[in-house]
């Protein structure tokens, strides 16, 4: 079976997370990516270590950017944004994250390219838009603050806290991928290309759902909560005689056989715990309950129980335990991309599974430039 989307070509003029991240997945998915870098420094991320693999390239920019080609191509250079523009019409899609107007002062702007080639896919990646934001530099950081993610994100009377990652470059850039892939159908049925325009800000305001809909809907300002959820219980980290668990309990039936395994099956029948809401409602009431009773044994050995009874519960694992978990499940969450000059990086796999299965690309994230000499020639070709 080959890759869905072989034959499509990417010129990648993005950089750091949400742009490089949309692009490696669809070299994931069969696409030739062309990342055009600086001259000298390359992508942001190329600098930012430690740490760094064995390689010496920052594992950041490994993390987003396996299956591409490196080209250096300076454009303030009139030689090489020719060559830039070269790229461009050899190719399917072209992403950019320029401040907006940088990329339109080369001749790259939307209505030039579009009227050259009418089947391009144009992907614009900014932090707050194009219009009143235009102008404000975008990290995610900044986005989680100004966006309300760090308001509902920590313990309750504690500060606000960014998430453990740069969750809503992660999202900007799976969103752009799914504008891409769109794109690329109409383009199928009508032949004309399509411009998309994605921002972190948009990006974090529509993955906030259930938060951001008790807001729009009930009028609620959702605020810090710790581990628990403001519309479940028990949905949070409860303590166990050595550790804490992470317990999700959906429904009512789930929580009177939680109930029955901890082996104080009284408290489904409770009228503070009846249902769902009555629970929410007591919180607190139920929180010292069931810790009395988990108090009793590991929080492993509970995460055992309480899976085996449908019951959705796990331990606090470090990263490198959730690879180990997922090695255990037979997911085969690691992968060696492997290097024109032998080097090795190690890749967390996609988390698309196909069947029958697709080629994936295995090569490593290029060195700055690597690929200087063959993407020029494959220019040149057809001059």
């Amino acid at each position: 079976m080959s890759a869905p989307l072989d034959g499509i070509v990417v010129a990648d003029f993005s950089r750091v997370l949400a742009g490089p991240l949309a692009t490696m997945t669809l070299a994931d998915l069969g696409a030739r990516v062309i990342k055009v870098e600086r001259p000298g420094t390359g992508d942001d991320t190329r600098a930012w270590g430690p740490p760094y693999a064995e390689s010496g390239i920052t594992t950041y920019f490994e993390s987003a950017n396996r299956g591409k080609e490196s080209v250096a191509l300076d454009l303030t250079d009139p030689g090489d944004v020719a060559r830039a523009r070269e790229l461009i019409a050899r190719s399917d899609v072209v992403i950019e994250n320029f401040r907006p107007g940088l990329f339109a002062k080369l001749g790259f702007d939307w209505d030039s390219l579009s009227a050259e080639h009418p089947g391009l896919v144009y992907v614009s990646v900014s932090g707050f838009g194009l219009g009143a934001g235009a102008a404000l530099p975008g990290y995610d950081f900044v986005a989680q603050a100004v966006g309300g993610l760090m308001h509902i994100t920590g313990e309750t009377g504690g500060d606000a806290m960014k998430a453990g990652v740069a969750v809503v470059d992660v999202l900007t850039g799976k969103d752009a991928v799914i504008g891409i892939l769109a794109a690329l159908r109409r383009r199928e049925l009508t032949g004309r290309g399509s411009r998309i325009d994605v921002n972190l800000l948009s990006s974090l305001q529509a993955a906030l759902v259930n938060q951001m809909s008790a807001h729009l809907g009930a009028g609620t300002e959702p605020g810090r909560l710790g581990n628990r959820h403001p519309s479940i219980a028990p949905y949070e980290a409860l303590r166990c005689a050595d550790a804490p668990i992470a317990v999700a309990c959906g429904n009512d039936a789930q929580f009177a056989r939680m109930t029955a395994e901890l082996g104080c099956p009284q408290l489904a029948a409770d009228p503070r715990f009846l249902r769902n809401p009555d629970r929410v409602a007591h919180r607190e009431a139920l929180v010292v309950e069931l810790e009395s009773a988990l108090a009793a044994d590991t929080a492993t050995a509970w995460a055992a129980r309480l899976n085996r009874i449908g019951v959705a519960a796990g331990v606090v694992n470090s990263i490198g335990d959730g690879i180990a978990l997922a090695e255990e499940l037979g997911l085969e969450p690691v992968w060696e991309a492997v290097g024109a000059d032998g080097r090795r990086s190690a890749q967390i796999r996609s988390p698309l599974t196909w069947s029958p299965a697709i080629p994936v690309s295995a090569s490593a994230p290029p060195r700055l430039g690597e690929h200087d000499e063959s993407v020029r020639a494959w220019l040149d070709a057809d001059r």
